[in-house]
Order: structure tokens, then C-alpha cells, then sequence
């Protein structure tokens, strides 16, 4: 029975009824002598109280997709059947030009909320460069299939989740394909691929979306496997023209780093409550050395850059949880890239998906002006953007169309920067529920 399903839900909610009925139905009916009477009650209550704790933690799983399935719940899963030392580059000196074409068999995707807006599908993907086996999730814009849109190819966002947490959780909880359906439709977003790859790997660590040689070649599976997987099955736009990545908390820290790593794969990437010293998260693999957390801190990867790429770069978060991060590369960044910072009041909710959700419709809105010639300097026309800019939430309103940029929005006056010596993002205070 899966761990999601709707059938493990009812059957929660039935057992916890049935704990409840029992003792009142049988308190003053149990029969022998008073030890055994009193095992008996004893164990009605543990039952009552089991099914009952056992409840919440479905409707809190289900409502923030932390765990996908039982392996991860259990800590059994491991996604990883071999990790080489592939190199600087991740590629371990493959050709990545040379590779055949991989065609995947997809499936519809089960769980809450996957048939909704056209519906998610589903593929079990080997990584032919990291040595990954994992699952993906894809979904299409409406106008994909239309016949006036069958030789276009489409920008693609890779999706990426928390730690712990599933990729389905951008479907699921965040209800992201739910939102942009509409606005897609009537222009307002640009039609996106949105893929959401397994970023849980391995069990009980977060693999900070880290190449570790022996461990796990997370940085390959992202930026190598499934961008070719895509772009093999789907007409989805090269990279890295057409491709940005973006996440929360864990997954915002590694979409920066992505696109900051690998400006070759990616135009775009986007941050909402994300750090950058992989520390950031207590059980990083990423964060278990100093070596490891400088290959794999954004901050520091874009200050020592003697060229910048041209990438752009979005942050929200509040003071204290993923606003610093933003506003440390912001000030290390030149030209041509770009970054923006959005400033979130404590008004609006903690480090969880009711904070993240409302965001999406903005997020998108501004990786529509990335790839759309808007203001972000990344668009195919060229042209060099400045460093970006930094601007409370709520300023920014719907366009008219895909090519209407975000207005301005005033500064976000008084609010500190975090010390910037390890390019550290302080997360002091904020809830730790990705």
C-alpha cells in the first residue's frame, strides 16, 4: 500500500475511529481477572494513541510530500549504483554529444493531485553519466499537443524539492502545474516543460546536489542525465537557452549552484528560502567537509569567477531564512549576470509550503521574462543586464503578456545582510520543515 496513496489514508482514518470505539465499547466488558483486565485497557489506549499519531503524520506527510514511499520513510531506499570520479565537469570525460538517444516509457503518475491540469507522467530513468536510478516527473503545457505549436520546442524548468521531501511535493503540495495551466493559457507565463526529478537518493542524507566521488554524482544526475533525458523524448528548447532550475530550501540552494556551476546548462535559476554554505542543511553530504562546502557554495564559486556568467539569478525569502543568501551573491555579481531579491515579510508564513505556494505565479512570471527578452539580460537577443535588484514582495502584477516586465518595486529598506565571509545564508529562527 503506498505511503500517499488514498487507500493508506482511509485506512488511517478507519483504525483511528475503530481505536476510539474500542475502549468505549469494551472498557467495562473485558472479561478475566484484574491483571489481565488492566493489560487489556492498557493496550486499547497505546492502540487509540498509535493510530491517532499515526493519522497526523499522513495528513502531514500528504500535505508537504516529505516521503515518498516507505524506503525513504524507513531509510532503506538508496538510488545510487555507482559513483565514479567523473571530473571537474561531471561528464568523467564522456562525450555527452556522442551518447545515443534514450527513449523513456512513461506512465501516469499516482499520488494527490497528479491527474490534475493535463495530469503528471512518470519515468524510471538510469543515468547513463552519474550512475543514478531514479524516477522523474514531467508534465506538459496545454499547448504542447495543439497542432499550431507541433514543430516549437519549449523552455523547461527543473523543479526541485526540500530535504526530506519527494519531487512530487511540486505537484502535490505546491500545486504548481494547478496554477500555471491558466496563466500559460492566456499568456501570461510562457509554456514550460516542468520537470521534477528524485532528489532523494540516498538514505537519511541530503546529497546537496554534490558530485562526491564514491558516495553519489547528484551534480550529474541534475545537470547531465535528466536535462538529456528531456530533451531526447520531449521537444524542449537546448540548453542552456531554454533551461532554468528552481527549488526550495534544499533544492533552492542546489538550483543556484547549478546554474552558478554550470552557466552551460543553465540560463536561470530561482531560490525561495534557500541558503548557500551547504552546512545549511544539518545532514548535507555537501556540508560534512570544508572542501566540499566551498566546491559547493554559490557564493563562493561566483566571487572567485574572474568572468561572470550570463545567468540570472532570483531570491525570496525572509530576514533570517533565504533573503541573506540573495542579497550575498548579490553583491559579489556583475555583469552579465543578473540577480533579484525579494524580501518576504514575517507576515507571510513560515519555512513550509504555504509560504512557498502563492509565490509560483511571480517566480514564473519573472523566468517567462528570462526567456522572453524581458529586462533579467539572458534573453537570446543579448545585450548585458545590470547586477539586479532588490524589492519587497508584492509589487509585482500580471502582465498583459509574456513580454510585460515585472514593474519596480521599492527597495527593501533597513532590512541587514548576513556576514558574507563563508557566503553563509543564517537561517536562525526559521522552522526547518522543507
Amino acid at each position: 500500500m503506498s505511503l500517499t496513496g488514498t487507500s493508506f489514508l482511509l485506512t488511517s482514518f478507519v483504525l483511528c475511529a475503530v481505536a476510539l470505539l474500542l475502549p468505549l465499547a469494551l472498557w467495562s466488558r473485558v472479561p478475566g481477572p484484574a491483571p489481565l483486565r488492566a493489560a487489556a485497557r492498557l493496550l486499547m489506549l497505546l492502540f487509540a494513541q498509535g493510530t491517532a499519531i499515526s493519522l497526523v503524520f499522513v495528513l502531514v506527510n500528504n500535505a508537504n510530500n516529505l516521503y515518498d514511499d516507505w524506503a525513504d520513510l524507513l531509510g532503506t531506499g538508496n538510488h545510487v549504483q555507482q559513483a565514479a570520479d567523473l571530473g571537474a565537469d561531471g561528464t568523467g570525460g564522456i562525450s555527452l554529444k556522442d551518447l545515443p538517444r534514450m527513449r523513456q516509457t512513461f506512465r501516469p503518475a499516482q499520488g494527490p493531485r497528479m491527474r490534475q491540469a493535463g495530469g503528471v507522467r512518470v519515468t524510471d530513468l538510469r543515468g547513463r553519466v552519474s550512475g543514478v536510478n531514479a524516477e522523474v516527473y514531467v508534465w506538459l503545457p496545454p499547448q504542447y499537443d495543439e497542432p499550431a505549436y507541433r514543430h516549437r520546442t519549449f523552455p523547461v524548468v527543473e523543479l526541485l524539492p526540500g530535504y526530506p521531501g519527494s519531487a512530487k511535493a511540486w505537484f502535490g503540495s505546491l500545486r504548481v502545474h494547478e496554477q500555471l495551466r491558466p496563466m500559460m493559457l492566456d499568456g501570461r507565463v510562457a509554456p514550460f516543460i516542468l520537470v521534477a526529478p528524485r532528489t532523494n537518493l540516498l538514505a537519511r542524507a541530503d546529497t546537496g546536489c554534490a558530485n562526491i566521488p564514491g558516495t553519489v554524482n547528484a551534480e550529474s544526475w541534475l545537470s547531465i542525465d535528466v536535462p538529456r533525458m528531456v530533451m531526447d523524448n520531449f521537444r524542449a528548447e537546448p540548453a542552456p537557452r531554454g533551461w532554468a532550475a528552481a527549488g526550495y530550501s534544499a533544492g533552492a540552494h542546489c538550483a543556484t549552484k547549478l546554474a552558478v556551476a554550470h552557466p552551460d546548462r543553465y540560463r536561470a535559476a530561482v531560490s525561495m528560502s534557500g541558503y548557500n554554505d551547504p552546512k545549511g542543511e544539518r545532514s548535507s553530504l555537501a556540508g560534512r567537509s570544508l572542501e566540499l562546502r566551498r566546491r559547493n557554495n554559490p557564493y563562493l564559486l561566483l566571487r572567485a569567477e574572474r568572468v561572470h556568467p550570463r545567468i540570472a539569478l532570483y531570491f525570496s525569502g525572509e530576514s533570517g531564512d533565504g533573503y541573506q543568501a540573495g542579497t550575498a551573491i548579490q553583491t559579489v555579481a556583475k555583469p552579465p549576470t543578473s540577480v533579484d531579491v525579494v524580501l518576504l515579510p514575517r507576515s507571510a508564513g513560515g519555512h513550509d509550503m504555504g509560504l512557498w505556494r502563492p509565490q509560483l505565479p511571480q517566480v514564473f512570471r519573472w523566468l517567462t521574462e528570462q526567456f522572453d527578452g524581458g529586462r533579467g539580460g539572458t534573453a537570446d537577443a543579448g545585450g548585458t543586464s545590470d547586477a539586479g535588484s532588490t524589492r519587497e514582495a508584492g509589487g509585482a502584477a500580471d502582465g498583459a503578456g509574456v513580454r510585460k516586465s515585472l514593474p519596480p518595486a521599492p527597495s527593501s529598506g533597513g532590512s541587514t545582510r548576513a556576514e558574507l565571509a563563508s557566503g553563509t545564508a543564517s537561517r536562525t529562527g526559521a522552522a526547518r520543515r522543507p
